[in-house]
């Protein structure tokens, strides 16, 4: 997401959109620079890989303290586990180039043989699918398919995933699911290789959101609802022999999985095992060792602060460290539809009373995160974020206490804040901070892998949660939709919009920005709108995170992918010596 390139966020979108009105196929990805220079602040420079080309064979082992959110491609919206899930089980109609650095943001065909062919004015876009794709079992995977699983996103049995159906889709409105055999209409099948998608207004990025798991292929006989998460029927390079929920994940190859139709994904590793329940000091310390079968693992969370030293101080070990950025924009989300969250100025309070530098500490510090001062990333404001509203990165107790005082809470109040496990660190220095203010925080910890189910339930959170938002691909339609959009709050399983912010005029501006077709003009219009919702104070933003993963010596084709959120791309990671794997 972070990425380097000598191309301008407004210049590529504009190609992108010139592409999609004038109903061409092909094309690619754009990125936005880096705030950094593109330097990398603990391995040197971005974009770079570990250990050389795989050599095909052996066991790829993942060191997890969690077990995934979801791996059911409707509900799969966590960077990580998406990222997983299109790389090893399932693909998509369009995916990411499978490169380090900026080229990681190209879109280029999956399933499809094109980026799509847009017409009407880019309201209808039309994919057709390659010849010779099949399931695990060798059934032929179809157009149908597709549609199926689109459909199936919808259903109220399987919330938290991406929306962007909900949101283009026509006639999508009030739809519930495939149950009962009703379809959407805007979704058309004329063969088995064909699809084509009717869109409620022109949407010229479509093709960045066939790359969600959205757009992978369910067949209809395998769907078990709710359960299909457990056992997801793999289109990928990878199958599922096992998975015991919390504890161990098994892939095996897929052998009907054909390398001729798939130019991303190089499957080199035979047999791939997520260890489950891991502490994570245990997973940083092994990989520093480096001994037995951990020379064979990568993580999956991300180094913990307090092991940076071990990583940091000694040449060898630092060199299998990848600290891509995240491009994630962290932050503190308050219920604004809930008291004395609905009053502004307590949301300002919190603004000022926040200690981000203290955050910033807690998560690793500043080699690995750069303080937030706007909503979106550098990378949608062309390189750097703006900072309207001034406040010093320590905050600013005295004025957080005037605005209380002036919202009728002169003595503060008593809240509490829900935070991933991994979390805890930061949810303290939040704590600490506001509580100079005479805001008193409790903190809640959630497992990870249950963390947005928890905060998406809308009825029973907490005041405040801790959480973050990635876009999807290099535009601000991306982002501030997804998060302050009111009209897709969902009592469960409630996705991006965790601040539960309605504002009428707000959502008005988004639908205005959405029709722009003019990209140079919309980018502008994303960012003045980024600064008048932070002025309004639904959240307060607080780090932009670096994604640090320290690899075993045997791990060779690492790289933080910039479009997975930092997280390692698993299309091209192996081992330099499988005999060495020991499994």
């Amino acid at each position: 997401m972070n990425k380097r390139t000598s191309i301008s966020l407004a210049a590529a979108l504009m190609a992108t959109l010139t592409l999609a009105v004038s109903g061409c196929s092909g094309g690619s990805g754009s990125t936005g620079q880096d705030r950094n220079g593109g330097r990398n602040p603990a391995t040197g420079t971005n974009g770079t890989t570990v250990g050389g080309t795989p050599t095909k064979g052996g066991t790829l082992t993942v060191l997890s303290n969690q077990d995934f959110t979801h791996l059911d491609p409707a509900r799969n919206w966590v960077m990580g586990d998406m990222g997983f899930g299109v790389r090893m089980l399932y693909r998509t109609l369009v995916t990411y180039k499978a490169q380090p650095g900026a080229q990681g943001g190209e879109l280029i065909p999956d399933l499809a043989e094109d980026l799509g062919v847009s017409s009407n004015g880019a309201k209808t876009w039309t994919f057709k699918l390659k010849k010779g794709l099949k399931y695990e079992d060798g059934t032929p995977i179809t157009a149908a398919d597709v549609k199926y699983n689109v459909e199936r996103s919808f259903s109220p049995d399987l919330p938290g995933g991406p929306d962007y159906a909900a949101r283009y889709l026509a006639g999508a409105e009030g739809y519930q699911g495939p149950a009962q055999g009703k379809h959407l209409d805007s979704i058309k099948t004329p063969d088995d290789h064909t699809i084509v998608f009717e869109l409620r207004r022109p949407f010229a990025e479509f093709p960045y959101a066939t790359v969600l798991p959205t757009f992978a292929p369910v067949p209809k006989a395998r769907d078990k609802g709710p359960q299909y998460d457990n056992r997801p029927f793999s289109s990928g390079p990878y199958k599922i022999e096992r998975y015991d929920r919390d504890k161990q994940l098994v892939l095996v190859r897929n052998p009907h999985w054909d390398a001729k139709t798939d130019s991303v994904r190089k499957a080199y590793p035979d047999k791939v095992v997520v260890t489950m329940g891991l502490k994570a000091n245990q997973i940083d310390d092994r990989l520093v060792a480096s001994s037995g079968t951990d020379a064979s693992s990568v993580p999956w969370a991300k180094l913990r602060t307090e092991s940076t030293p071990k990583v940091l101080t000694k040449a060898d070990v630092r060199a299998r460290l990848l600290a891509e950025s995240s491009n994630c924009v962290e932050m503190v989300q308050m219920h604004t539809g809930r008291a004395p969250f609905d009053n502004v100025k307590v949301r300002q309070a919190v603004q000022y009373a926040l200690d981000r530098e203290a955050v910033m500490t807690a998560s690793g510090g500043p080699a690995l995160n750069e303080l937030a001062s706007a909503l979106m990333p550098g990378t949608l404001f062309g390189g750097k974020q703006p900072d309207t509203l001034k406040i010093p990165a320590t905050g600013d107790p005295a004025k957080a206490k005037q605005l209380l005082k002036e919202a009728g809470k002169p003595d503060g109040f008593a809240t509490s804040i829900t935070v991933s496990n991994g979390d805890k660190g930061v949810g303290e220095a939040i704590q600490q901070s506001l509580g100079r203010a005479g805001i008193k925080v409790t903190i809640e910890t959630v497992d990870a892998s249950a963390f947005y189910d928890t905060i998406g339930d809308t009825k029973n959170r907490t005041d405040l949660v801790y959480t973050g938002w990635c876009p999807d691909y290099p535009s601000g339609s991306t982002f501030l939709p997804f998060v302050f959009d009111g009209r897709y709050i969902k009592e469960k399983g409630n996705s991006g919009n965790h601040s539960l912010f309605r504002d009428q005029p707000t959502m008005k501006r988004m639908d205005e920005i959405a029709a722009m077709t003019d990209a140079q003009q919309a980018n502008e219009a994303w960012r003045q709108l980024d600064g008048q919702i932070l002025a309004q104070a639904p959240t307060a933003p607080t780090v932009v995170e670096r994604m640090p993963l320290l690899v075993g010596t045997n791990i060779a084709g690492a790289y933080g992918h910039t479009s997975f959120g930092g997280q390692i791309d698993y299309a091209t990671v192996g081992l330099k010596d499988p005999a060495k794997s020991g499994r």
